[in-house]
């Protein structure tokens, strides 16, 4: 038997094995067990994350012949012929290479035969975006008034191009990215069902750059596998894939807080020399401040996606900067990475923005400046009360003193009386 890639091998075959989209499968599973078959639906996201396979779960669905819990037996000939790609009643259509009104026309002419065998005659239409504006006004009038056997799906990326008239005939799905998490649970899975050893970091690693698609985290898996004849290490992982650690990182935040320029140009220059694009390094500074930032504000790494290790770094960090300094690192971390995209010099771009990264003052906040003035005007009214104790002092000195003078004065003239006398 000839090899066949992970993603079609472990493809789901029933709702349950869906990743990620429960939301949706449940929509439909009950549509199908209250008997409720639109006759269109739109399903829309990101690439590799379950469009065209749940339209093709959800079209073995309503015409299987022995459906359990909203799920199709996959035993029964309808399910056999659709999971083979020989059934006669569904027709899966590419519309980048369909995308004329005349295949259109033709799809109309065919659907106005009842199906060969089960209850639908299913039109599944992937990346119907591609379809020009006179294939959509074709459309327009069998999307009004379908016959009853008849279930148009559409999957599409850019759902923004279909038109309103379409959009408005449909029920539409909108399917979300996987997560990491749901990514390496499913990778796992496939490593221990395939025997193939695999460590946790580096499935955390694909999963982060397979950036939400299953379908893309499988291909990854794929060329790990090969590039590592069948032992996937996390170190294989980032010199196939270019990914930069996170250590880079942090060792760059370190030279910030040090104020160090001459090591942070001395690690840039390391990491340029081991192969790393300036434009990789840019987008993961971008990400190493967004994740101290979103640390800082909820006081936790639930948001942030990557390995425990780094979890506790980035709350240990966090207590060496203010919200507000942070922000403006990421501000800063921004405007870098978006001025590289113009930049006939990315690298001395990029060393300028360290360089400004670690000349930045720490901010003081409001309230530290506020208690400084409360200070200062505590001090103020102490030097105050200390000004009027000493004049007090200062005017009951002196008014002993003209009483002392006073009385000297009366004996004086008193003696001098005295002496006249005799």
């Amino acid at each position: 038997m000839s090899y066949i890639v992970t993603a079609r091998k472990w493809r789901p075959q029933i709702f349950d094995d869906v990743v990620g989209q429960e939301n949706i499968t449940t929509t439909l599973k009950n549509s199908i067990a209250q008997n409720k078959i639109a006759h269109a639906y739109i399903l829309t996201g990101t690439r590799g994350i379950g469009k065209t396979t749940t339209a093709r779960i959800f079209a073995k669905a309503i015409n299987c012949s022995n459906i359990e819990n909203g799920n199709p037996c996959n035993k029964c000939r309808e399910c056999v012929e659709i999971n083979e790609n020989k059934s006669l009643n569904v027709f899966e259509i590419d519309g980048a290479s369909n995308n004329s009104v005349n295949d259109i026309r033709e799809i109309k002419e065919s659907v106005r035969y009842a199906p060969s065998s089960g209850k639908y005659k299913i039109y599944i239409i992937d990346e119907v975006h591609m379809l020009s504006i006179s294939a959509f006004n074709a459309l327009l009038k069998t999307l009004e008034e379908p016959p009853t056997h008849l279930v148009f799906i559409f999957a599409t990326t850019e759902i923004h191009k279909i038109p309103a008239t379409i959009l408005s005939r449909c029920q539409r799905f909108d399917f979300r990215k996987n997560t990491i998490d749901e990514i390496v649970s499913r990778l796992e899975f496939i490593s221990k069902a395939e025997n193939i050893p695999i460590e946790k970091d580096a499935l955390y690693l694909i999963a982060k750059k397979s950036d939400g698609s299953m379908r893309d985290s499988q291909v990854i898996f794929d060329q790990m596998i090969a590039i590592s004849n069948g032992n996937i290490t996390s170190e294989i992982v980032k010199k196939s894939l270019g990914i930069i650690e996170l250590d880079f990182f942090f060792q760059l935040t370190d030279c910030i807080i040090n104020k160090d320029i001459k090591s942070a140009l001395t690690q840039l220059n390391t990491a340029i020399i081991s192969g790393y694009n300036i434009n990789i390094l840019s987008q993961g500074l971008v990400e190493h401040f967004r994740n101290l930032l979103i640390t800082s504000t909820i006081h936790s790494t639930e948001l942030v996606e990557t390995t425990n290790e780094y979890k506790e770094k980035y709350l240990e960090l966090i207590k060496k900067f203010s919200e507000n300094d942070i922000v403006r690192y990421l501000k800063i971390a921004t405007e870098i990475d978006n001025s590289l995209k113009f930049s006939s010099l990315p690298r001395f771009r990029f060393e300028l923005g360290i360089a400004q990264l670690i000349k930045m003052e720490t901010s003081i906040s409001i309230e530290s400046i506020l208690q400084k003035i409360e200070d200062i005007k505590k001090n103020s009214d102490l030097i105050s009360s200390n000004i009027e104790t000493q004049e007090k002092i200062f005017n009951i000195e002196s008014d002993k003193k003209k009483e002392s003078n006073n009385i000297s004065d009366f004996l004086i003239k008193e003696l001098k009386a005295v002496e006249i006398e005799k």
